[in-house]
């Protein structure tokens, strides 16, 4: 990324809350690749297991939360061997800057691969005004 301050990640941490927790289970934070050109910043998260169902994306005081839960598969009559997927819950956040036009932002997920699109505000180009008689 370059040293523009387009978007900020914020740095990882327990999250902590004087309220009892409304729902059990692991907090992962998926990891993400962010790339820019000059009209966008693109995201790619990995949330392997979450349907777009379960998928939440919400933008409020400059701050991009993702979030998304992972269903425990059914094995109706099966036992268990061994478990290495875990399930449970991906949380992330991001604070953007006015560099980012919120508006227009666009989400794809495709194959556990969550894509943001992060357009950039237009900037004004210097243009010369034409001066119309009368």
């Amino acid at each position: 990324m370059t040293d523009s301050k387009e978007i900020k990640v914020k740095e990882k941490q327990e999250a902590t809350s004087p309220a009892q927790p409304t729902l059990e289970g692991l907090v992962f934070t998926p990891e993400v690749d962010i790339f820019e050109d000059e009209k966008a910043i693109t995201l790619l998260a990995d949330i392997p297991g979450v349907s777009p169902e379960m998928l939440n994306i919400d933008l409020r005081d400059n701050v991009l939360t993702i979030s998304g839960d992972v269903a425990r598969m059914d094995l109706s009559g099966e036992e268990w061997l061994t478990q290495e997927f875990e399930t449970g819950r991906y949380y992330r956040q991001f604070t953007l800057s006015e560099v980012i036009d919120q508006n227009r932002i666009d989400a794809k997920l495709s194959q556990g691969v969550l894509r943001l699109s992060l357009p950039k505000v237009e900037k004004a180009t210097p243009r010369k005004i034409a001066i119309k008689a009368g």
